[in-house]
């Protein structure tokens, strides 16, 4: 274990350690082997300090916060969106308008089985055979229901019919996109464009800068929508900065 060695000793991290796991198959990228860099004990980690290593590059997956750790490959870069700077283009804007009649409610951090059924489908649907399609509602709710920190589970409804939740956290300076799943069903949606739309409308009305989407990896088309949305920062070698439109192509 060692100190996180781009962070000052006098900041929030000073109290924690950090591991590297041992070799796993990617999930994104299979011809590759994955490590992450975790960071413990995870009672430690509360908003702030978390909003912190969200800037440093980190995610959390349920109570597990990490960040990739892979050497030479740096296919995983972190991104958020200025979102004052964010401009939608046309297609983002007929998302808008396609789903003018979806209404969000927030609901508390807990199991609710309509949730979950509608989770099932939709990996099933999307991400069958990546281990997250398998029926346990313990996986679930250690993945979604479980934080240390301030997070918001959002339903959106049309009439009556569930279409899509999605968890966010709150961080100091944004909120941070935890994951969003929806109705796979419904032919001609664009459910997940219209979320990230949401969630940046969400950080402006709060008057907070970013909205942190996770990592982009660009050589896969699970996480390459991300490019569509600019501009876009990415944290490259420590430092967030606007990613080229050449960057953006590869």
């Amino acid at each position: 274990m060692s100190l996180l060695k781009d962070s000052p000793s006098s900041s929030p991290f000073a109290r924690l350690r950090f591991y590297t796991t041992s070799p796993y198959p990617c999930a994104y990228l299979p011809e590759r082997a994955a490590r992450s860099q975790v960071a413990v004990p995870g009672h430690l980690i509360d908003a702030g300090v978390y909003g912190e290593l969200v800037r440093a590059g980190f995610r959390r997956s349920g109570l597990l916060t990490y960040r990739p750790s892979c050497g030479a490959c740096q296919a995983c870069v972190p991104v958020r969106l200025p979102v004052e700077r964010f401009a939608p283009n046309r297609a983002q804007r007929r998302a808008v308008a396609l789903h003018a009649g979806l209404e969000a409610r927030e609901l508390p951090l807990a199991f609710f089985e309509e949730h979950y059924a509608l989770y099932r489908r939709y990996q099933i649907r999307r991400h069958a055979g990546g281990g997250m399609d398998e029926d346990s509602r313990e996986q679930y709710a250690r993945f979604l229901l479980q934080s240390h920190v301030d997070s918001r589970l959002i339903e959106f409804r049309e009439g009556d019919a569930l279409r899509m939740v999605s968890v966010v956290d709150v961080l100091a300076d944004g909120l941070s996109a935890v994951y969003t799943f929806f109705d796979p069903d419904v032919a001609g949606a664009s459910f997940g464009t219209w979320c990230i739309l949401w969630q940046a409308a969400q950080c402006r009305a709060l008057g907070l800068p970013h909205l942190y989407l996770g990592y982009w990896i660009g050589a896969t088309r699970k996480m390459a929508y991300k490019a569509s949305f600019r501009p876009v920062e990415g944290r490259i070698q420590g430092v967030w900065r606007e990613l080229t439109a050449a960057e953006l192509a590869r």
